[in-house]
Order: C-alpha cells, then sequence, then structure tokens
C-alpha cells in the first residue's frame, strides 16, 4: 500500500465523520481530494469508496442520514438526499 492510497483512506474516514457532525460541505471537500488524488498517482479508489460518495455532488452517503437504499430485484439502490443522483449495484 503507498501513500496515496494510505491518505485516500484517510480522507474517506474523515469525510465519514464530517458527515456524522452535520458538516457536509467538509465532507465533500475530503471526497473531491480524495478523488483528486487518485487520478493524479492513477491509483483508483477503493469500490467502497466509489460506493459510499455521490457521484453527483460529491458527499459521503450515509444511509438514513444523505442517501436512501432500497432493495430491488436482484440490485441496491441507491439515492442522494442532496441531488437526487442513483446509483444502482448488483447483489446476489
Amino acid at each position: 500500500m503507498g501513500i496515496p492510497s494510505e491518505r485516500i483512506d484517510r480522507l474517506f474516514g474523515l469525510a465519514r465523520e464530517a458527515v456524522v457532525d452535520d458538516e457536509y460541505d467538509r465532507a465533500r471537500t475530503y471526497v473531491r481530494l480524495a478523488r483528486r488524488i487518485a487520478e493524479r498517482n492513477r491509483c483508483g479508489v477503493p469500490r467502497e469508496f466509489e460506493r459510499k460518495t455521490c457521484d453527483g455532488c460529491d458527499v459521503y452517503l450515509r444511509p438514513g442520514k444523505t442517501s436512501r437504499v432500497r432493495l430491488g430485484p436482484g440490485r441496491v439502490v441507491v439515492r442522494c438526499r442532496e441531488c437526487g443522483e442513483t446509483g444502482r449495484y448488483p447483489y446476489d
């Protein structure tokens, strides 16, 4: 694990804490910074990070607080409460 990956993980944790404290703008800043680090170093972001952040407004998605989670036939549907962006992920 390299330095960029460690920094992305740290920023992911900070974004989670910011949402718990109801500071969504600070969480967006952390998510944007983590994505920028991943782009610059060509290392990509972990799958957990991709699925727990909104592609539309870059906020950390916390079920019940910043997102709505529903189960569909063979998929999980996650909708951001801030911007309305929808993500669908398959499950077995």
